[in-house]
């Protein structure tokens, strides 16, 4: 992560979501502490990069998700160039993905 925005508290918040044990407690957790704009958005941004990681076109993923290609955009290039978050998440829930 960027140092310029790392601090304690934002370790301190890591580790409330790694201390999470189940679906139940994230939902309590995250309704808590975002709104449900935010808590979406997220969300979709993950749907996103499913659907590019699937191969999906732009055009695929609009007509599926209504979002712009500017959101498409920023997704893609979390995943061509970024921390790798997304394919590290995407390695793991892939089964998870594909019984859905």
């Amino acid at each position: 992560m960027n140092d310029k925005i790392r601090d304690p508290y934002i370790d301190i918040f890591y580790d409330a979501i790694l201390s999470l044990k189940d679906r139940k407690e994230c939902d309590n957790f995250f309704e808590d502490i975002c709104t449900i704009s935010e808590i979406k958005s997220m969300a979709q941004r993950l749907q996103i990069a499913v659907l590019l990681n699937e191969g999906k076109t732009y055009t695929e993923i609009i007509d599926e998700t209504k979002v712009s290609t500017a959101t498409i955009s920023r997704v893609n290039k979390c995943l061509e160039y970024g921390a790798d978050g997304y394919k590290t998440v995407l390695s793991r829930i892939s089964p998870e993905i594909e019984n859905k």
